[in-house]
């Protein structure tokens, strides 16, 4: 058995859209379930693209979600692996070799046309290809002679290398996802290959080769890779690497919200949430776009989120470990159609995974939160809140908007609950409600509930009226935990401060 070796190999034109994170990830889970190796390619043949940052970003992201690099850019091992280098822009020299491979074989040739004589032609010829039927009108070397082919590229003529397809010939691509796919070369147009202006080649004939010299035996990619799989397929035979021609999987896209079309980031503007697992800040625009990491998601409850997004296990399980996604993953549970991008339900796996955390592990984040506010609490009064109220969050950064109240009186205190709920026998029984508190040596929650409630009992007082008047006191609006928990954990002296203001501010 061939060793299982997939690679990820993104072009560094921008942040990583998250899309490409999932092609990563299920890439990663299918080699660690295959015992294989995963690598990290940088395609940047497209000069003309590159974005300053992006390969960093690309890094980081990965690095960030837990998903390992055995070889390549970013790898445990670093960058000087057994088929390095790893970006594409640094082995030139290895693609002419191959290039001029398929030019000495007569399966490419060189094309000397320019921009504005390909626009000519297209305006000249209705859906315009070139192909067997057009290259024939071309100026190309299959059209110049082979004195004028090198004398043009002597006076330092810019030129392209294509491939040469033979029409109507039956390409059978074998997708492991898709089953078999079979095209007429007729539809596929030759190709360029390579690009004597910066002396790189074409995505196309660079990832072939190097998949090939990277010993790669799975191709797991996007579906928007799937109309060049043919002619890839083509180039292993071209070359002569049929048998080492790794399995193809073309993995279905992930749709906007409402399952209309590919997920965009125009998407993620418009209905608020992030394309993009990093914020990234866009130098040429200055744009900043948000990303999972700084909206408060966890890194496992993404992976998870993800994993599920054309992917199931064929149980009602939803909550998985990334050990127990390599354990369960296969391509045969991968989906052939796409996946809608369900946000809400990535806030719901955030939730899910907020409350597997214990109330130690969130309130170490939560330390931080409150740090950046001035606040330094003991961790033993700030494990207690986040037990109170971490159920009703889905990310650790809306605690505060749960818990301000326990670091801080109340200000304000809510209208609707003051007309509601605000009597004129109201500011007595507080004052009434301070001197039983004054009184109270064991400030236990429980203690203090049993004392308070015989009190009202006593006194035939409505206990709603009374305990709402107490919440908006202590809390200045209608939420929050159990009220003789909150003030069991402000303490005595401050709660009945608060009781004192809100009579003297409502009246």
């Amino acid at each position: 058995m061939k060793r299982v070796r997939v690679r990820f190999a993104p072009s560094p034109t921008g942040p990583l859209h998250i899309g490409g994170v999932r092609t990563a990830l299920y890439n990663y889970l299918f080699a660690k379930k295959h015992g294989g190796d995963m690598l990290l390619r940088i395609e940047d043949t497209d000069s003309a693209r590159f974005v300053a940052g992006a390969e960093d970003y690309i890094v980081e992201s990965l690095h960030w979600l837990g998903i390992t690099i055995d070889e390549g850019i970013g790898s445990v091992s670093g960058e000087n692996g057994p088929h390095a280098p790893y970006r594409q822009s640094e082995r030139k020299t290895i693609y002419r070799k191959y290039v001029d491979q398929l030019l000495e074989a007569g399966l490419a040739y060189i094309a000397f046309d320019t921009p504005a004589e390909l626009e000519a032609k297209r305006a000249e010829i209705a859906n315009f290809q070139y192909d067997a039927k057009t290259r024939g009108m071309m100026s190309n070397s299959l059209t110049l002679t082979a004195e004028e082919v090198n004398s043009r590229i002597e006076n330092g003529e810019q030129y392209v290398v294509r491939i040469k397809i033979e029409p109507n010939q039956e390409i059978k691509v074998q997708d492991l996802i898709r089953g078999e796919v079979i095209v007429n070369s007729s539809v596929i147009d030759d190709k360029v290959l390579f690009k004597s202006s910066d002396e790189l080649p074409t995505y196309h004939m660079a990832n072939v080769v190097d998949d090939y010299l990277m010993e790669i035996s799975h191709v797991i990619r996007g579906e928007e890779w799937l109309p060049s799989a043919p002619l890839h397929v083509l180039l292993y035979k071209y070359l002569g690497w049929t048998e080492q021609m790794p399995e193809f999987a073309h993995l279905p896209l992930l749709l906007k919200p409402e399952g209309n079309g590919k997920l965009s980031k125009r998407d993620g503007d418009r209905l608020g949430f992030p394309v993009f697992p990093l914020i990234w800040k866009d130098h040429k625009t200055g744009d900043t776009y948000s990303g999972y990491r700084e909206a408060g998601y966890f890194p496992e409850a993404l992976v998870n989120f993800l994993s599920l997004l054309g992917w199931n296990s064929g149980t009602e399980q939803e909550i998985f470990s990334m050990q127990e996604l390599i354990e369960q993953f296969s391509l045969d549970r991968v989906s052939k159609s796409g996946a809608k991008f369900d946000y809400e339900k990535g806030k719901w796996f955030n939730h899910k995974y907020v409350q597997q955390k214990s109330d130690e592990e969130i309130a170490e984040y939560f330390h931080l939160i409150l740090v950046e506010k001035a606040i330094f609490e003991d961790s033993e009064k700030l494990v207690k809140i986040v037990s109170l109220v971490k159920e009703r969050v889905n990310f650790v950064n809306e605690l505060w908007g749960q818990s301000s109240f326990f670091f801080e009186a109340p200000t304000e205190y809510d209208e609707k609950t003051i007309k509601k709920r605000w009597k004129a026998e109201t500011p007595a029984q507080l004052t009434e409600l301070i001197k039983i508190l004054e009184a109270i040596d064991d400030f236990s929650a429980e203690n203090t509930e049993n004392i308070v409630k015989e009190w009202i009992t006593a006194k035939e007082y409505n206990l709603g009226g009374i305990m709402n008047a107490f919440r908006l006191s202590v809390v200045g609006e209608p939420k929050g935990p159990h009220m003789f928990d909150i003030i069991e954990i402000i303490g005595k002296e401050e709660t009945i401060s608060r009781l004192k203001k809100t009579i003297e501010v409502i009246g």
